[in-house]
């Protein structure tokens, strides 16, 4: 049976599939941002296949194909009615596959590249998606969303911070979101307390290169940076071609 907040979020996407692009024009900046750098390092990585998990409308979908066309790139997305708004565009509906992130019809190590933007936080358990773009990941996977410990006053940060460390931030979140453990809203729909961080582990130990980057400017500084100044960070993790 689907969880409630799970049909919450689907009925959500359905009823603004049409003015998806529109609603986030402003907030997906940081995802240009994101697919640019990205594009630098696959520029050096010899990629062939790309897989974008969560596409929605497939707008990486779409920078990818128009930037290298002979590349091969399938985009993935649980709500119909958002490809169906991809496909409108003009992009194949061959590469834009129904499926959930939890649980890729793909087999292991089918990609190159396996990204996400802007999903993660719009996931009850985040670490599921992340396993299996590991999975089926062979060289590179990037993920660009927002990092709750760069949101808010500094004091705050700090305090989050504290909290996540120290087992408590669960608890903390359950108060604060009324027992439900997510928020909504018009502009976002569902959205789950995230941070890029939360699966370094497992990034971490599936890549030999590992790098942060700020993908919206801020004019916070501390050394613990971009874990406390940063509200949005694509993660960049790379394994070596010959391993």
């Amino acid at each position: 049976m689907m969880r409630k907040d799970v049909k919450l979020q689907r009925k959500y996407y359905t009823d603004t599939a049409e003015k998806y692009d529109e609603m986030h024009g402003g907030e997906d900046s940081a995802h240009d941002t994101a697919l640019k750098y990205i594009s630098t390092f696959m520029d050096h990585l010899k990629v062939t296949t790309v897989l974008d998990v969560g596409c929605g409308t497939g707008r990486g979908v779409q920078y990818f194909l128009d930037k290298y066309p002979d590349l091969k790139v399938i985009g993935v997305e649980p709500v119909q009615a958002l490809i169906n708004q991809g496909i409108k565009k003009g992009i194949s509906s061959e590469l834009l596959i129904c499926a959930e992130g939890e649980c890729l019809p793909f087999d292991d190590g089918s990609f190159d590249v396996v990204c996400s933007f802007g999903v993660l936080h719009h996931v009850a358990q985040p670490e599921k998606v992340v396993r299996e773009m590991v999975r089926v990941a062979r060289r590179a996977i990037f993920i660009s969303d927002g990092n709750r410990f760069g949101q808010g006053q500094l004091w705050t940060r700090w305090i989050r911070l504290l909290l996540y460390k120290f087992g408590l931030w669960g608890f903390a979140n359950y108060i604060k979101t009324k027992g439900r453990g997510y928020m909504s809203s018009e502009g976002d729909g569902i959205a789950y307390s995230y941070s890029v961080f939360d699966q370094y582990d497992i990034l971490a130990n599936w890549s030999d290169i590992f790098i942060f980057i700020p993908t919206l400017i801020t004019d916070k500084k501390s050394w613990l940076h971009p874990l406390l100044t940063s509200s949005h960070v694509l993660l960049c993790c790379i394994k070596e071609a010959n391993k």
